[in-house]
């Protein structure tokens, strides 16, 4: 990837550990789920926002949802079951900088 040298990022050891460094930045966690109610444009983000996205096949375990700070969801046609993990992350990342004002000049 041509663009890593220009991403910050932390790994971190589990979901505790990166839970903590959430609670620290007074973060919210907000969790994109084919299960959630609320729709991702109707929501209002913050600047400070942790978007967190679940694996296509499992999603989120329980335990982690229940620790979330908002759940939303991209409304699909029905029928249709959901979109790919790269497509959702995309959509739900550009109206969060939209409404942040974070997108590049």
């Amino acid at each position: 990837m041509d663009y890593f040298d220009h991403v910050d990022y932390i790994r971190h050891a589990d979901w505790d550990a990166f839970k903590q460094t959430a609670n620290s930045r007074n973060a919210r966690i907000i969790l994109l789920s084919s299960k959630a109610e609320h729709p991702h444009y109707g929501f209002a983000y913050r600047d400070s926002d942790i978007l967190l996205f679940g694996s296509e096949g499992s999603g989120v375990p329980l335990t982690i949802q229940e620790q979330c700070d908002g759940r939303i969801t991209i409304p699909m046609k029905p029928g249709m079951r959901s979109l790919n993990l790269a497509v959702s992350a995309g959509m739900a990342l550009g109206e969060a900088l939209r409404q942040t004002g974070q997108f590049p000049e």
